[in-house]
Formats: structure tokens, C-alpha cells, sequence
């Protein structure tokens, strides 16, 4: 049985700055379907443009993948391929997990693959083969004789180190290396699945689970070693939602990078109020390579912070921001504006904080209300989401209208967080090399949309 996994482009700020990591969620499906005997192939289209060409060699079934914001032109992928190639159509990933009937109702969409993907797809694809009856799959949802099948929901994965590494022997690696940190190359590598914490603005629990599960620091180093090894990485990102959630855990993960003397640097996602009760695994991280965590620490209001469930202050980021720069490691702190009940003069205080925390790097995002979180709910029940369109839930773009905020005035305030922040001299001598690094190598707004649509319509020709 032939199988074809399709990533859809990214088309906001990753695009536009070229920032482009492996698909490591079909990496995984791919890898476990390689593992059983199917024959995969995977088309990344954020870095190649060969998808219509490849259709011509009859698949058994496609599989799409996508976020909110591609959600949309996933669906227009899906509709060509409908059109003139009649493929049966698998679509994955959190959007059409939380709205697999908006996504079967387009009618070009066979299957919903709900939540974690790859047992689900296996046992989905071996039902078809065998010609049995798919609502026996559980984790799917399908439509027979016009009437919704949602089965029971699939157990999430227990022991992640079963799984086999991602396939990146099928996706081109060498088109990954634009991206730099600490002098090299950078890839990306998942260490765990699922948080307890379940923030008010993210998915992640919902799709994922509250359960955390972990990979051994064993399984672990094997890759890690793997991608040295084969592909001459030395940097890595951990993409986890949480990677320093059990302290003990990332000393030993560190020691045995320490141990086997693999000399690399990496970063990770963390939690300001982790950092702060645990010093020692600090220490332990820089000695291993930690030269960057990305901190959630998004507002120096309390109440912002209560309402988002963050279960932290504004003194406890500050903490932890002179904590990390005593062993060295640099912060990525990230901001959100657009809260709920924000003023401009709460959003104009955060733009101040974060000027006092002067972490290396920052990152401002527009309060989202992601499908699967309870602020979607909440602002749904409230009629205050303004924009309908998905491409536009990605964090860049205001969707919402708040008890003091217009979204024009939230899109002209994220501008000024971006302005603030790096137009000060000092700021601006870091980030303006990067900047023209990324302008020269950047495809034009014409020529983007153009791409784009060569993707889309070229199924006709």
C-alpha cells in the first residue's frame, strides 16, 4: 500500500523569515508506517514543489497535515487532489481534530486522524487494506450515508521511546540548514508529549493530554547521536511544550551529553517558576551546551497572568531571567497582548518590562483564541471573534475584539511592542545583520503568493 504525506506551506511570519524546521509529526507517522511495511513518501511543500508530479504515481491514499493557519490551504490541496486524482484523503493535526465536522463537511476530506497520529493511521490503513469496517479505528471520524462517525478516542502513546525515530531519511535535510544558532545549523528534536499546565490560550493539553510523557534520556542521546552522526547537526532545539518539567530528568539528559562528549549546543521550552526552584539543574543545562530557553512570561500585569492561568508573577520572570544570565543561558522571552480585559496602558507597561528584563531575544504575539482552548469558548459565547478566516489565527493578526481594545488598535500596538523593543541602538547593532541575512534570501510578497498558487493549481495541468 502506497502512502503520500503532504506538509502544506506555512504562509505568516515563519514563512516571511524563512523559518523553516523538518515536519517531525509526519516524520513520526511516516516512520511507523515504514515500520510495518508501507511504502511512504513525504512532500514537505514549505521547501519543495514537486507535489503534482509526485501524485502521478498512484498513491493508495494521502494524508494532509496542518495547524490552523494552513488549514485552509490544506483544503484547497485537498480539493485539487479530489478533483483530478480521486485519492482517498486522511486529514491530521489539532485544527481538524477539534473541528473534524467543519473539515468532512467540505466533502474532500475522507478521514479525520484525532489527536496523536501514528497508531491511528496504522491501524486506520490496515483496516482499508483489509477492506473491514473503519469504525472499528478508534481516534477517527468519518462520514457514512451522510451521518457523522466519531469512534472512541485512541489512547495516547504511553512509551514514546516504541516509537521509531522520525523519518528524515524522506524529507530533503539539506534544505533545513538556513537557520542558525551558535554559528550552525539548528534542527529540532521532541522529548515528551502532553502538559499538565493547560493554559487558557493553548491547545496543547486538549490535544495532547494532561498526562506528561517522556522519552528516556537513553532514547534520547541515540538520536541525538544519530543526527550528528548522519546528518552533521550539532545544534538542537527541544520542542517540547515543557522540557524542564522534571528537573532530575534534564540533569541526567545533560550528564550523558556531558559523558559522551558530544559537544554540542542546544535549547529548550521552559517555565520561569521551574527555574526558580530548581538552580541546580540550571548549572547542570550550561555545562551540557544550554545556551537558550524560551520562557513564557507574557505580562507584567497580575491580572493578565491570572486570567491566563499562568500561575506566576512578574518578579518571578525577572528572577529567572538574572538567574539564567548567571550560568550563562540566554532567554527568548515570549509576550502576549491582546488580553481579554487589557488596557493599553497594561500592553504599554509589559512593552516597559520587558525592556527592563532585556532578554536577547523577544517574542510579541497577539492573544489568539486557537480552536480546542478554553478562550476560543469563551469568545465564541461572547461574539468577539472578528475575523473568520483561519489563515489569520497565527498569532500576527488580531482576530478578536476586547473589553478596551479594538483589533486595529491591537494590530498598531504589536507593531509598536516590535519597535520599542528593538529600536534602541544596542538592540538594533544585534538583530540588524539577522535582519538583512533574512532580506536577502527573501522570496517577495509577489513572488510568495505566487508559489503558492502554482501549489494549488497545478493539478490541472
Amino acid at each position: 500500500m502506497k502512502v503520500l504525506l503532504i506538509n502544506p506551506p506555512a504562509q505568516g511570519i515563519y514563512d516571511t523569515f524563512n523559518i523553516k524546521f523538518p515536519p517531525l509529526g509526519l516524520a513520526y507517522i511516516a516512520a511507523v508506517l515504514k515500520e510495518h511495511g508501507y511504502e511512504v513518501q513525504i512532500i514537505d511543500l514549505n521547501v519543495e514543489e514537486n507535489l503534482w508530479e509526485n501524485l502521478n504515481k498512484k498513491w493508495d491514499i494521502v494524508g494532509i497535515s496542518g495547524d490552523t493557519s494552513r488549514y485552509p490551504i490544506a483544503l484547497k490541496i485537498a480539493s485539487q487532489i479530489k478533483k483530478y486524482y480521486h485519492y482517498p484523503i486522511v486529514m491530521g493535526g489539532p485544527h481538524v481534530s477539534f473541528f473534524e465536522k467543519e473539515t468532512l463537511d467540505t466533502g474532500v476530506v475522507d478521514y479525520v486522524v484525532r489527536g496523536e497520529g501514528e497508531y491511528t493511521a496504522l491501524n486506520l490503513l490496515n483496516t482499508l487494506k483489509k477492506g473491514k469496517n473503519p469504525s472499528t479505528v478508534k481516534g477517527i471520524t468519518f462520514m457514512k450515508n451522510g451521518n457523522l462517525i466519531k469512534t472512541t478516542s485512541a489512547p495516547n502513546i504511553e512509551n514514546l521511546d516504541k516509537l521509531p525515530f522520525p523519518a528524515r531519511e524522506l524529507l530533503p535535510m539539506d534544505k533545513y540548514r538556513k537557520l542558525i544558532f551558535q554559528k550552525k545549523p539548528i534542527t529540532t528534536l521532541v522529548t515528551s508529549r502532553g502538559c499538565p499546565f493547560n493554559c487558557y490560550f493553548c491547545s496543547s493539553s486538549q490535544f495532547f493530554g494532561l498526562k506528561w510523557r517522556t522519552r528516556s534520556p537513553e532514547n534520547i542521546l541515540s538520536e541525538i547521536e544519530h543526527l550528528i552522526k548522519r546528518y552533521d547537526y550539532h545544534r538542537f532545539a527541544f520542542m517540547d511544550d515543557n522540557f524542564t518539567l522534571n528537573p532530575q530528568r534534564v540533569i541526567q539528559i545533560s550528564k550523558e551529553i556531558i559523558n559522551r562528549k558530544l559537544n554540542i549546543k542546544w535549547w529548550a521550552f521552559s517555565r520561569v517558576d521551574e527555574l526558580l526552584k530548581n538552580e541546580k539543574m540550571i548549572s547542570s543545562m550550561a555545562k551540557s551546551g544550554c545556551r537558550m530557553l524560551f520562557l513564557g512570561i507574557e505580562s507584567v500585569s497580575q491580572k493578565i497572568l491570572d486570567s491566563y492561568n499562568k500561575k506566576i508573577t512578574a518578579n518571578d520572570s525577572l528572577k529567572a531571567v538574572k538567574l539564567l544570565k548567571k550560568y550563562g543561558i540566554s532567554t527568548w522571552g515570549s509576550f502576549i497582548i491582546g488580553g481579554l480585559e487589557e488596557t493599553k496602558k497594561m500592553i504599554l507597561n509589559t512593552i516597559k518590562f520587558s525592556k527592563l528584563l532585556n532578554p536577547e531575544t523577544v517574542q510579541f504575539s497577539i492573544l489568539t483564541p486557537f480552536p480546542g482552548t478554553r478562550l476560543y469558548q469563551d469568545a465564541i459565547n461572547a461574539g468577539i471573534i472578528t475575523r473568520k478566516a483561519w489563515q489569520y489565527f497565527d498569532g500576527a493578526h488580531s482576530t478578536m475584539k476586547t473589553k478596551y481594545l479594538n483589533p486595529k488598535e491591537i494590530q498598531r500596538l504589536i507593531l509598536k511592542t516590535y519597535i520599542d523593543f528593538y529600536g534602541h541602538p544596542q538592540k538594533f547593532v544585534k538583530i540588524f545583520p539577522i535582519v538583512i541575512r533574512y532580506l536577502i534570501t527573501l522570496p517577495s510578497k509577489k513572488a510568495r503568493e505566487k508559489r503558492l498558487e502554482k501549489i494549488i493549481q497545478c493539478g490541472s495541468s
